[in-house]
């Protein structure tokens, strides 16, 4: 029978690096310059979002089946997920020959399945909320005889995480904190203890949704109430790991908070500066990096983007919010006399100034204005705010009641 781990050290995450062998890959990091001057730390990004499933998870994951028993190994596992973690514990178990099954809960969307079905596991839909999958995937391994390769509280999966410490420190051995998304506090934990026994100055920072503040509960001894979803989904976990709490205790300096704006911007800067896509939880870092400059001004600062799973339709939307926020896309409620050539007045306007307009709608019987009056939303494009006050003063100075951004069609 395999050695049960009951604690963590650094011995046990280089035990987990030198056992990967290669089939992690070691990925990149990058001195951040615009970053840098934009928030007045020494910023460096650990891409964890380049990983073959582009997730840091995977290390976790093959740790854990790396230290199974034969007879466990044949018999197979299984794990309860439907992100991130279950196309590890599936990539992984594939490529190693070890049977391997994920429970979803009923109503995954179904190319989460066949994602994970491609990487070579076996998908079992049960439970309607993911607690109900996760006790289903207590029976089932139970009554089968499977291991269970839990997400996060585990010290193998732990030590598996922790080797994104050892290369980081590697590539920049002088760092004064890293920042680290958290969910059930696996990947902190494995990074905090190799971090902390390789540098016992370093800080250990880690960032989670307003939404879901698992550690952040139980260092203060908070209860939890629900407050919807996040973006950072892949750290929406209510409450954290028995195991990693102990571990957190330990190793962990603070705790902060980011909400949904800061984060969905965080997204929007790591794609269009760094030119990488990240998930919300990987984007975490930079949110609070952001929000709290007091806590990292004139450090030098390590931050992990865990994870690169988005959906396309979310990015999309994410990117276009953010071309909203910064005045580059405006949509205007512009009233106007309803005689013939009023609408290419304002066209003109616009066009004279340099704006671009992208889609017009035009009003008369549903509207509150007098019945020779209308108006019309416009849809434009500008370089920036700026711009877009400058053909916001032309339209004015021109007699046109304009509003901005007002969602009042009738």
């Amino acid at each position: 029978m395999t050695k049960i781990m009951d604690k963590l050290s650094l011995k046990d995450v280089q035990m987990a690096a030198k056992a990967f062998n290669g089939a992690i890959k070691r990925t990149q990091t990058s001195h951040a310059l615009t970053l840098s001057k934009i928030t007045g730390a020494q910023v460096y990004l650990k891409f964890e979002n380049r990983q073959f499933t582009a997730s840091f998870k995977e290390r976790g994951a093959l740790n854990k089946l790396l230290n199974l028993t034969e007879e466990q190994k044949q018999k197979g596992v299984i794990a309860a997920s439907a992100g991130n973690h279950a196309q590890g514990v599936a990539y992984h178990g594939s490529r190693l020959g070890i049977p391997t099954t994920i429970a979803m809960p009923l109503g995954t969307p179904f190319v989460k399945i066949s994602n994970t079905e491609e990487l070579g596991a076996t998908v079992v839909q049960v439970g309607e909320r993911f607690d109900e999958t996760a006790e289903a995937t207590l029976k089932m391994a139970d009554e089968k005889g499977l291991t269970i390769v839990h997400p996060f509280d585990d010290f193998y999966v732990m030590a598996g995480q922790g080797t994104v410490a050892l290369e980081l420190l590697e590539d920049v051995s002088d760092l004064d904190m890293i920042v680290v998304p958290v969910g059930g506090g696996g990947l902190i934990s494995g990074i905090g203890t190799a971090a902390k026994a390789i540098n016992p100055n370093i800080k250990i920072i880690g960032v989670q949704s307003e939404r879901f503040p698992s550690l952040y509960r139980a260092f203060n001894n908070e209860e939890y109430f629900a407050q919807g979803s996040t973006l950072a989904e892949g750290i929406a976990v209510k409450t954290i790991g028995e195991k990693t709490l102990g571990v957190c205790k330990q190793v962990v300096d603070e705790v902060l908070l980011v909400n949904e704006e800061e984060i969905e911007s965080a997204i929007g800067i790591l794609l269009t500066i760094e030119k990488t896509v990240s998930e919300g939880a990987g984007a975490c870092p930079l949110a609070a990096l952001i929000r709290y400059p007091d806590v990292f001004k004139g450090k030098k600062v390590g931050l992990i983007v865990c994870g690169g799973n988005i959906d396309t339709r979310l990015l999309a939307s994410i990117l276009m919010r953010g071309l909203v926020r910064d005045g580059r896309i405006t949509r205007l409620r512009i009233e106007l006399p309803d005689v013939p050539g009023a609408l290419s007045i304002i066209s003109s306007i616009i066009g004279n100034k340099g704006g671009n307009i992208i889609d017009v709608s035009h009003h008369r019987l549903f509207t509150e204005l007098p019945a020779k009056e209308t108006y019309s939303n416009i849809t434009l494009e500008t370089r920036d705010a700026r711009h877009l006050d400058d053909i916001l003063e032309g339209l004015r100075k021109d007699g046109f009641e304009v509003s901005v951004n007002r969602n009042i069609d009738m």
